[in-house]
């Protein structure tokens, strides 16, 4: 009777035995080390690779290349805006004038302008969105620029004595066309007053300017400008701009008393050695700084390059 019972009872009792057809029972991996992400199906089964996690050396070297490069961006904007304005103004597009746009000074600003944004704005983008390709573009560039620097560098040191006469072909251009071109006569007013000079050489050498030669029937014949007078001001609050009519008609020993007699050539090679080391100095730290600015950038390549497995 006892045997009936137990095999009764063991009959009704439930199969809590693992089946393989069992849907409520999950079935165990074929391989015990795979990960557990790997059982999940439908779309979680394909996950992504976690981004990389940068140290804080790359994320200030991005930043400090975005910054710097914002900030010259916005001086070469500057610097192209006001030689588009200088165009502009003196309507350097009209028909008339427009076949001696390619000497016009203010051209000058605008190509500076525009290479220095372009520049900067590749290593700006490149930097904050870590793009190798702008960021490649950015080091080949400024490693040009370091080379142009440094081979002028050397050509100035090398061609002193050629210097002078340059400055002079210059500045006797500059003479020449005072009275037609607005921008000549700002720099040449600027020169002579800042540097209290007058011509190239000496201030006979407006003779060269068809409107102050002696032989000129105008109210300017055998004058210099205004800001060649010792004192254009002439002890008043009003500026004189008649001081120099006559200059070059009187003896050096008169006319030093109305005007400087030496010239602008000598007043520049004065100046540049009077100021060698300060030009010395900032010539190498913009140096410096670009040098800074390429090693940064080839670090930066670098680290996103690796982070990224060699992509």
């Amino acid at each position: 009777m006892d045997k009936l019972r137990r095999f009764w009872q063991n009959w009704r009792r439930p199969d809590v035995s693992q089946s393989e057809s069992s849907p409520l029972i999950q079935k165990e991996a074929d391989d015990p080390e795979e990960p557990q992400q790997r059982k999940t199906y439908g779309p979680t089964r394909f996950y992504s690779r976690p981004p990389p996690r940068y140290p804080w050396t790359h994320i200030f070297l991005k930043y400090f290349l975005f910054l710097c490069n914002w900030l010259f961006a916005v001086l070469g904007l500057g610097v192209l805006s006001l030689g588009i304005w200088g165009l502009v103004s003196k309507d350097s597009f009209a028909q008339e004038r427009i076949g001696s746009i390619g000497t016009d000074p203010m051209l000058v600003l605008v190509t500076l302008g525009l290479l220095i944004t372009l520049l900067c704005l590749t290593g700006c983008v490149g930097a904050v969105r870590e793009n190798c390709c702008l960021l490649r573009v950015f080091s080949m560039l400024v490693l040009t620029l370091i080379s142009a620097q440094v081979v002028a560098a050397i050509l100035s040191y090398t061609m002193q004595d050629q210097i002078g006469g340059l400055l002079r072909s210059g500045m006797l251009a500059a003479m020449e066309g005072y009275q037609d071109d607005l921008d000549l006569r700002f720099i040449t007013d600027e020169i002579q007053t800042n540097l209290q000079c007058c011509g190239a050489d000496d201030y006979r050498d407006w003779e060269i300017n068809i409107y102050y030669n002696c032989s000129s029937p105008g109210v300017l014949a055998c004058g210099v400008p205004p800001t060649c007078c010792i004192d254009p001001m002439e002890n008043s609050t009003i500026w004189n701009s008649q001081c120099g009519l006559g200059a070059l008609s009187l003896d050096e020993f008169t006319a030093q008393s109305v005007v400087y007699l030496g010239g602008c050539v000598g007043g520049l090679s004065r100046f540049i050695v009077q100021n060698q080391g300060t030009i010395t100095t900032v010539v190498v730290v913009l140096l410096v700084a670009q040098i800074l600015a390429l090693l940064a950038t080839t670090r930066l390549i670098e680290n996103i390059q690796w982070h990224r497995g060699g992509m």
